[in-house]
């Protein structure tokens, strides 16, 4: 029986609740979530729970913030020029832009928090930060990756 380990191709259903119990995510009945095992595909402290799990076995997998997307960081939410979006884009609180971090390249999801006539305030937070994140579900599938799905680094 094969187990979750490193270079395989592993499909899980599951269910991703915050700290209130509310669900904020689910993989679809007929559609587990599927990754390489040790691609960072997933979140690493989840992926470091599944190792060794085989097809069909149940998991519960309770995350706090600094092992998932970190702890909210007030210095994130930053004021920005009105002109820094499109002059014709209607902006509304709720409302997420992604960008291009100018230090690291990486791209950014920005919620805007507040609109002003000349400034709107974002928060470059990923939205699970500081939320204990809870995972439970079941292994649907674990199988050797092939050396192309290794060398990409992601299945198929």
């Amino acid at each position: 029986m094969t187990e979750v380990a490193a270079n395989c191709v592993v499909s899980i259903n599951f269910t991703l609740r915050d700290d209130k119990g509310d669900v904020l995510d689910a993989s679809p009945a007929d559609q587990p979530l599927v990754y390489l095992h040790g691609a960072e595909g997933i979140i690493p402290a989840l992926e470091a729970g599944l190792v060794g799990k085989t097809v069909g076995e149940e998991f519960s997998i309770t995350l706090e913030p600094a092992d998932a997307f970190g702890d909210r960081q007030e210095d994130m939410v930053v004021s920005v020029p009105r002109s820094s979006f499109p002059a014709e884009q209607e902006l509304q609180v709720g409302m997420q832009f992604q960008a291009e971090d100018p230090d690291s390249g990486d791209t950014r999801l920005l919620l805007i928090a507040e609109v002003g006539a000349d400034t709107v305030t974002v928060d470059t937070n990923h939205p699970l930060a500081g939320i204990t994140l809870s995972f439970q579900g079941n292994v649907h599938e674990v199988r050797t990756a092939t050396e192309e799905e290794i060398a990409q680094g992601a299945p198929g």
